[in-house]
């Protein structure tokens, strides 16, 4: 995360040996809870390890927020949000509001406002090639070598946050897309911040040529980048971006776009990764930090113990980094490529020979706890044990 730096110092690392932190958990719906599940699984044993103390609330959002008030966003959730430390979230969606084309109320919409109530302005999603899963990826392996590109997306503004109009008969729909400099402004030093720490480059991708909102992001950013000379600033459109990423995706190193640029490029991007299920995100704001893997709520496999938790896991790793627990982060994130490497995935991986939701979560804990380079028990893998080192 750009505000912060490196990492603690000695003094800063004594102060922090304990610490109690306060966390939201919004499981939402489908496979929400299940992943989520193992997210605090693995944050257990990470208090376990580091003699931390994480204490949770838990609110309602989405469709299981509907059937239980008829609102996607109550306000008791709202309240429990702007006190915490930083809130940890599944997903929402649910088939029978997809397919009810009349509802005024949708899941998504849950979603929606609580970014706006809590002002998350800056969704970051780290895509990272995994050696061990780039068979998974429609691109050839040698494209996806070196691939690690951070997306910053604005949340605020642009067409999703825009005023929408419908006419009497049903036949003309507007929405309106509309940008002010201090929205380009505070995100965009976020994305400078965190270049000067990878390799000093900023892909602005718009579409300059044709809108007006682009335009003033263009100049926005190009005005900023003289207060950031060490960092590399490129413009790009939008469509060539898209081309790019699929032909040549190492050329990135952080892309910093607008809110339904971002949320589409930020997609395409995922199969780079080899699956969506391993993407985690985090949406910042003034006060506090939403985290959340950028998979859906994957209505048909809930209760089957068959989602890949490792998505969520790797975004309780970011929340760590948030809270400025870099140990912390670490050893979920080391735990989580051991799991890669040694071929313990879920279903959506590997169909032949997979793992439960529930196991992968089992292996990451214990993992962390025994931090041992001790070789795999197979036999106990086999039965699906907790205990495997």
């Amino acid at each position: 995360f750009p505000s912060h730096d490196n990492g603690p110092s000695t003094e800063k690392c004594k102060q922090l040996m304990s610490m109690t932190k306060h966390i939201v958990v919004l499981p939402g719906d489908g496979i929400g809870p299940e992943v989520t599940n193992q997210s605090l699984r693995v944050l257990d044993a990470v208090c376990k390890k580091f003699g931390h103390e994480f204490q949770y609330s838990f609110g309602l959002i989405g469709a299981d927020a509907i059937e239980k008030t008829g609102d996607p966003l109550p306000q008791a959730t709202i309240d429990m949000c702007k006190h915490a430390d930083a809130i940890l979230f599944g997903a929402v969606g649910e088939h029978k509001y997809d397919n009810d084309h009349h509802s005024n109320i949708r899941p998504e919409q849950g979603l929606m406002r609580i970014r706006k109530e809590l002002g998350l302005f800056a969704n970051i999603r780290h895509i990272v090639s995994h050696p061990s899963v780039a068979h998974l990826s429609p691109l050839r392996a040698s494209r996806l070598e070196n691939v690690n590109i951070v997306i910053f997306r604005e949340l605020t503004g642009g067409l999703y946050m825009g005023e929408r109009h419908l006419s009497e008969d049903g036949k003309i729909a507007t929405d309106t897309s509309t940008y002010n400099e201090f929205e380009i402004e505070r995100i965009s030093k976020y994305a400078f911040q965190l270049a000067q720490k990878r390799k000093r480059k900023v892909t602005l991708i718009d579409r300059a040529n044709v809108l007006e909102t682009s335009r003033l992001w263009r100049r926005t950013v190009h005005n900023m980048s003289s207060a950031y000379p060490d960092v590399e600033l490129e413009y790009m459109y939008v469509d060539t971006a898209a081309t790019h990423l699929i032909t040549h995706p190492s050329r990135f190193d952080v892309i910093l776009t607008e809110n339904l640029f971002g949320d589409i490029l930020s997609h395409e991007a995922a199969v780079l990764s080899g699956s969506p299920s391993l993407i985690p995100s985090a949406s910042i704001g003034t006060k506090t930090a939403f985290f959340e893997p950028i998979h859906g709520s994957f209505p048909a496999g809930k209760g089957k113990d068959i989602a890949n938790p490792l998505g969520s896991i790797l975004s309780a790793a970011g929340m760590l980094e948030y809270l400025e627990m870099y140990a912390e982060s670490a050893a979920i994130k080391q735990a989580v490529k051991w799991t890669l490497e040694n071929g313990f995935v879920t279903k959506d991986i590997d169909p032949v020979n997979f793992y439960f939701t529930s196991t992968i979560g089992e292996m990451i804990s214990d993992r962390i706890l025994q931090a041992s380079n001790d070789p795999v028990i197979s036999e106990n893998i086999l039965m699906r044990k907790s205990t495997i080192i």
